[in-house]
């Protein structure tokens, strides 16, 4: 076990689903994975393995923020041997023609800073999602008969933001949504050199101001939950 997973060895899967929020681990687990067992109960941040389609797969949550997600994505990695580290989350839409309840396959994370910024000093590092799991989730989508949209996002540290010139020119520059994770977990997994990928649901816009309900965030969730399972093990 680790300082923030307090799995043994061995109960955590080579490929790892990593919500923000814990109690949406538990319930992803429950829903998708045969014989689900928690593994982590740590400072509350849940993680449940179980099996999917003969699969192991681990459930963590990862907390808010980059901060958060790098220290469970970085024990995920050195002390537990993930290998496919997938975010399923929550975002904030940029464009017109992203609308509530669309997923987003990121690409690339645009970020002013991350954890892993002091490494790289004066290098604007481009993070971006391995390319195999993009493109099987992108498979994946079409079989669910969904539209994803593919490109790049911005990955913000911050959550209540107050910097709409920033917001304006993200826009401009053709970014499709705002979370707070992925910039890290793909700089993490370009660093140690395991698959990566985010796969989000527009829950909110920030032009519209547009949010929704907690019920229909669920069913978009799952959603996620599946394409993200499908790409790890296409």
């Amino acid at each position: 076990m680790t300082i923030h997973i307090g799995a043994e060895k061995g109960q955590i899967a080579g490929t790892v689903l990593l919500p923000g929020d814990p109690y949406r681990a538990k319930w992803a687990a429950e829903t998708f994975l045969e014989a689900p067992e928690l593994v982590n109960e740590t400072r509350g941040m849940l993680g449940y393995t179980g099996t999917w389609r003969g699969n192991r797969v681990t459930v963590q949550g990862s907390g808010m923020g980059m901060p958060s997600l790098s220290i469970y994505v970085n024990e995920l990695i050195r002390d537990y041997d993930a290998q496919t580290l997938i975010r399923i989350g929550s975002c904030g839409g940029m464009q017109p023609h992203v609308a509530l309840r669309d997923i987003i396959l990121a690409m690339t994370s645009s970020t002013i800073s991350t954890p892993s910024s002091g490494i790289f000093r004066e290098l604007n590092f481009a993070p971006v999602a391995d390319w195999g799991l993009l493109r099987a989730a992108y498979s994946a989508c079409e079989d669910k008969g969904i539209v994803p949209h593919m490109g790049g996002i911005y990955s913000s540290d911050v959550f209540y933001d107050e910097r709409p010139d920033l917001n304006a020119e993200m826009v401009r520059h053709g970014i499709l949504g705002v979370e707070m994770e992925a910039a890290e977990l793909y700089a993490l997994a370009a660093r140690y050199g395991r698959r990566a990928l985010a796969i989000l649901t527009v829950s909110d816009h920030l032009d519209t101001g547009e949010a929704l309900p907690s019920q229909d965030r669920e069913q978009s969730f799952g959603d996620m939950v599946e394409i993200a399972l499908n790409a790890a093990f296409a």
